[in-house]
């Protein structure tokens, strides 16, 4: 017996291990301001360790897409959950900076994959009119992760169960998450419980080379497409690593807060991030709907989202922190609205068979573009202030806006075959 609606069970299941991943990944930032000085993990080391971290997960942006492409998504999500988790709870066993960069390599190394493969498993499951809504939904999962981090790690478990134990608990996540992906998802074409209505609202998306080999990645490096997306993630992805990695240290060295006042306050841009999300999918989605062509819902989204994220110049000279985490929390439903739409762009322009390798060459763009970025953040912190690095990550943003619509041209599905040429 089919299941309806089986697609949006699908993106719920890529909601919540995304969701995990970032409480994962979160509990880094947050914990650090507990144990960083009793490890002797100064500002600078801790710099370090997120610059390890990005190493790992740019190096596995492409080498988790070309998996994905190859080998699908239930094996693809089972080998990058297990790696994170093994590592996640490894970080509870630390004893300084060696170890501690050792277990954040590997946590990046594994999680890295979650976001290559999560545009690949939206591509094969929805129509284009809904991949919007679909990447929005398994975005916000991302900020739901930054909202519940902080009060699950900083507000109860650290106080409760100490650092050390709260590594252990939040890493075991996922692998209660894994149980249920294997049982329930199997690709489009092989699924027992997809229904006929179903199937035939998806497949019409897809083109005739959906279920073909990947094309070779030299070949979508001669595209204008894919570097118009390599771009755009270039520039843009390190603003929000930026709050990801720093927000806490910001909040305790520039506005003074313990680490109980972070997880009880840290959490609110994360919110706005995830009603970002949804919106942006939201707003393109009705756009399509409202009879615009995927290439206008695309720009004005990606647009009205890249005037937002400046906001992050104003947070800075906030007198209050209720004041600055109101300016950071524009800048990050600004980044999740664009961030919901640029992840979509390699399944509006390429066949599900090319989805996951563009999108990990994107993500491997971002990565390189983010340990660049926060390798500097330290010492541009120490010599200049945080209001400096704040100033210099919102003014990227629509500069990359205009980039992405000039080289990347007019967005629209392209066929992949022996006579693809640069155009």
């Amino acid at each position: 017996m089919g299941i309806r609606g089986l697609r949006w069970y699908i993106v719920g299941l890529i909601f919540a291990i995304t969701c995990i991943n970032y409480i994962d990944r979160s509990s880094i930032g947050l914990l650090v301001t507990d144990f960083g000085g009793r490890l002797g993990i100064t500002r600078e080391l801790y710099g370090n360790v997120g610059t390890v971290l990005l190493c790992a997960y740019t190096i596995s942006q492409a080498l988790s897409g070309r998996l994905y492409d190859r080998f699908g998504a239930r094996i693809g999500f089972s080998v990058s959950v297990i790696i994170w988790c093994v590592a996640a709870m490894a970080h509870g066993l630390i004893r300084g900076y060696m170890s501690f960069a050792v277990c954040s390599f590997f946590l990046g190394l594994g999680e890295a994959g979650n976001w290559p493969g999560a545009a690949k498993v939206i591509a094969e499951w929805f129509p284009q009119h809904e991949r919007a809504t679909g990447m929005a939904v398994f975005n916000a999962g991302a900020s739901m992760g930054g909202v519940l981090a902080p009060l699950l790690v900083a507000r109860w478990l650290d106080p409760a169960i100490g650092w050390r134990n709260t590594f252990f608990l939040v890493g075991c996540l996922g692998f209660f998450w894994l149980a249920a992906w294997l049982i329930i998802y199997r690709p489009v074409d092989r699924h027992p419980r997809l229904t006929t209505e179903e199937r035939e609202l998806i497949e019409p998306g897809h083109t005739s080379s959906t279920y073909l080999p990947a094309p070779p990645t030299s070949q979508l490096l001669r595209l204008r497409q894919t570097w118009g997306i390599l771009i755009a993630r270039f520039l843009v992805d390190p603003v929000w690593w930026l709050y990801v990695l720093w927000l806490p240290t910001y909040l305790k060295d520039a506005r003074h807060l313990d680490i109980k006042a972070i997880g009880a306050s840290a959490w609110v841009p994360y919110l706005a991030a995830a009603v970002g999300a949804l919106f942006g999918g939201w707003l393109a989605g009705h756009l399509i709907r409202a009879r615009f062509s995927v290439n206008g819902a695309r720009v004005i989204t990606i647009s009205l989202a890249a005037c937002m994220m400046p906001f992050g110049v104003f947070a800075g000279h906030a007198a209050t922190t209720a004041g600055a985490l109101t300016c950071i929390a524009v800048v990050l439903f600004g980044f999740q609205m664009w961030i919901s739409n640029v992840q979509t762009l390699p399944s509006d322009f390429f066949p599900t068979n090319a989805v996951g390798t563009v999108a990990g060459l994107g993500g491997m763009a971002a990565g390189i573009a983010s340990i660049i970025f926060i390798h500097y953040t330290a010492p541009m912190v120490e010599r200049f202030g945080y209001n400096f690095v704040l100033t210099v990550a919102s003014a990227v943003p629509p500069v990359a806006a205009i980039l992405l619509f000039l080289v990347a041209g007019r967005i629209q599905q392209l066929e992949l075959d022996s006579s693809t040429r640069p155009e």
